[in-house]
């Protein structure tokens, strides 16, 4: 489970732990005796969690900045699912369209 610094704490490493995953969580300060030694771990330990969360952001902010995610257009969570879903089936064709124009 990838998530940023506001997820740390053990409420959520206990329930990432109780469904058999693994929390990867951003490290947004360590302590140590050694600053250069210090700044190598956290870079080593931030570096592939912000790897793979950095694809995924890069689509929530495709559909905030192109598909209206900025906003719910209607009330409850079963209608703003709906209104992920639909942004989802738009966005899937156009990214593969763009995908094979690049191959080619």
């Amino acid at each position: 489970m990838f998530a940023d610094s506001a997820y740390r704490g053990n409420h959520f490493h206990d329930a990432v732990r109780a469904k058999a995953g693994i929390p990867r969580i951003v490290a947004t300060s360590m302590w140590g005796h050694d600053e250069e030694e210090t700044l190598r771990k956290r870079h080593a330990w931030n570096q592939p969690i912000h790897r793979v969360r950095r694809r995924i952001e890069k689509i929530f902010g495709t559909w905030k900045q192109c598909y209206g995610l900025r906003q719910s257009r209607w009330r409850g969570l079963a209608k703003a699912a709906i209104q992920v879903h639909l942004t989802a089936i738009a966005y899937i064709p156009k990214r593969t369209m763009n995908i094979l124009a690049a191959q080619a």
